[in-house]
């Protein structure tokens, strides 16, 4: 394997960490490593389909949730292969990222022997917190049933309001996202970039928690320093774990 195409930030981040120079191409939205050198093909969700054509990769990345099935359809009509991941667990991360890496013909990388020893190391909260996850505003978007961010939380003691809802990232109005129980408020900066100043105003009644979207939210070299990250951010505004 010589020349690949990612279309995730996260696999870019796995990718150029564990091989660097394998990239030929990474979207706009793959902002690690900073010093990627790799030419850039549009967004994750309108990749330019004839600019990924031209770099001749010999293998394109993909992730069922954030590529579009239409544009990974159009990648293969054009003769390329796609790898197209599923991550919705913790154990479904560390698996697809090692076969992608697989895929690339990358020998086991350092940093996901890290990753796995940092969350095997996590102990389970002996009083978990009940938290509401928005991911978006205007309109309200949470997290919802199946995600990876949610079981990130769960296993740092922070049991998602909305985890067992039908949807994977329900629109809730305000007033029922304020009266859903929850006695924590997770805000991370991405995909809806939440501050102190943008978004605890909207929940009075309970504490909110800023996070690093990085580390709750992509699956890479990031997660050796997730637990750490996350925990730190939850207690700053209340005790989890």
């Amino acid at each position: 394997m010589t020349r690949v195409v990612s279309l995730v930030p996260s696999l870019t981040e796995a990718i150029a960490a564990s091989a660097p120079g394998l990239l030929a191409g990474a979207t706009r939205w793959c902002t690690h490593p900073p010093d990627l050198r790799a030419a850039r093909i549009g967004g994750t969700k309108n990749p330019d389909v004839a600019a990924v054509a031209a770099l001749r990769p010999d293998l394109v990345v993909a992730n069922e949730e954030e590529n579009r099935g239409p544009d990974i359809a159009e990648l293969r009509t054009a003769g390329l292969e796609v790898l197209v991941t599923e991550v919705r667990s913790l154990p479904q991360a560390f698996a697809e990222l090692q076969r992608v890496l697989d895929a690339c013909g990358v020998p086991r990388p350092r940093w996901l022997d890290d990753a796995e020893a940092a969350w095997g190391a996590v102990e389970p909260c002996a009083e978990p917190r009940r938290a509401v996850v928005p991911v978006w505003r205007r309109p309200w978007m949470v997290l919802g049933r199946d995600t990876f961010a949610g079981d990130l939380l769960a296993r740092l003691g922070v049991e998602n309001v909305y985890a067992a809802h039908p949807d994977r990232y329900p629109r809730i109005p305000l007033d029922e996202l304020n009266a859903a129980g929850a006695d924590l408020v997770v805000l991370p900066d991405e995909p809806y970039r939440f501050s102190a100043d943008d978004g605890p105003e909207a929940f009075p009644a309970v504490p909110a928690a800023l996070v690093d979207g990085r580390m709750l939210t992509w699956y890479g070299p990031s997660l050796a320093a997730a637990p750490t990250a996350l925990r730190a951010a939850l207690r700053r505004r209340g005790r989890a774990g």
